[in-house]
């Protein structure tokens, strides 16, 4: 990079002088005595080559020549104003720029009050918000490409920080026309003989295997009959009778005329929702919204619980 062929100091003292066109004045302005400013005003005028000013007794003016640095001079010095109130800003974590990543199910969930309430808080921030799937967002985590991730069931990691926003429980996802949407709630035992569409495991391994073991703590493993990236997409297959599925409570929320959703019981296994970031972070934009989250977020309130039976017909 190349250096400022003129020092910013030589300029501020040339800046005020000219607006004053006094040496005595410029100088207090400055808080330096005459002297020390007649000596920045010629070596600047030493790098400049000509004159700046036209001296002569009680009088001083700019010439030609100074008159065509003042503007820039001026342009300069704001620009370095502005640069520094812009840094202290971003230093202070009232602006600058917060990648965060998410898994879709969470716009159902946590996201928008908390996109919500951050904006109210730094509206001067820039958001940069990414869908990502769980494992795709680890792997931006650790790349330095999102600052923070909301996603369920964080795996241990010991360059990355987790805390829990909020647990759920999770819902069998039926086709509205299933013997079993009949019910206010299922047990998982009586999905066994059922297909399943899931998430590939690839996307979120420890929640696959929580809905997995869900199955086998039942007694089977599941049939899975189709895999789909994402909740919307599983809900949508339900819908068209390729199968059934478990999803975390808050999928509920996806409005789909031919899909019933009910509580799983018993309610023993809970989905966890956490926010990550990277432990060496130095955005002090990350500090800031893990402090929106723990004063604004509380937990999703737990379904009711009431036991009913019946088998996949």
């Amino acid at each position: 990079m190349k250096r400022p062929e003129l020092p910013l100091q030589q300029l501020h003292a040339f800046v005020v002088l000219a607006e004053e066109l006094h040496f005595g004045r410029a100088a207090t302005l400055l808080g330096i005595a005459q002297p020390p400013l007649s000596q920045q005003i010629r070596r600047l005028e030493d790098k400049v080559g000509h004159a700046l000013f036209s001296r002569e007794p009680g009088r001083v003016a700019l010439t030609p020549t100074g008159r065509e640095l003042l503007p820039a001079a001026r342009h300069a010095l704001i620009g370095l104003a502005d640069g520094l109130a812009a840094a202290r800003e971003v230093g202070s974590g009232r602006a600058g720029r917060l990648r965060i990543g998410f898994a879709a199910s969470l716009a159902l969930t946590v996201l928008p009050g908390l996109l919500r309430t951050f904006r109210e808080r730094s509206p001067a921030v820039e958001l940069d918000i990414r869908e990502m799937t769980t494992t795709p967002q680890l792997a931006a985590l650790r790349e330095g490409i999102i600052d923070i991730g909301l996603l369920r069931e964080p795996p241990d990691d010991a360059d990355l920080g987790f805390a829990t926003v909020l647990t759920e429980p999770f819902v069998a996802v039926l086709p509205s026309a299933h013997p079993l949407a009949r019910q206010r709630a299922v047990r998982v035992d009586q999905l066994a003989d059922c297909p399943f569409v899931l998430l590939p495991r690839t996307v979120g391994p420890p929640l696959y295997d929580q809905i997995a073991g869900l199955c086998v703590t039942a007694g089977f493993t599941p049939q899975v009959a189709q895999h789909a990236v994402e909740w919307q997409t599983v809900c949508a297959l339900v819908e068209t009778g390729l199968g059934v599925s478990i999803a975390p409570e808050s999928i509920r929320r996806i409005r789909l005329k031919g899909v019933a959703f009910r509580r799983i019981e018993p309610d023993i296994v809970r989905t966890r929702v956490a926010v990550a970031w990277r432990k060496n972070d130095s955005n002090p934009l990350v500090p800031r919204l893990l402090t929106v989250l723990h004063q604004d977020l509380a937990d999703t309130p737990h379904a009711d619980r009431s036991p009913a039976p019946s088998r996949c017909g």
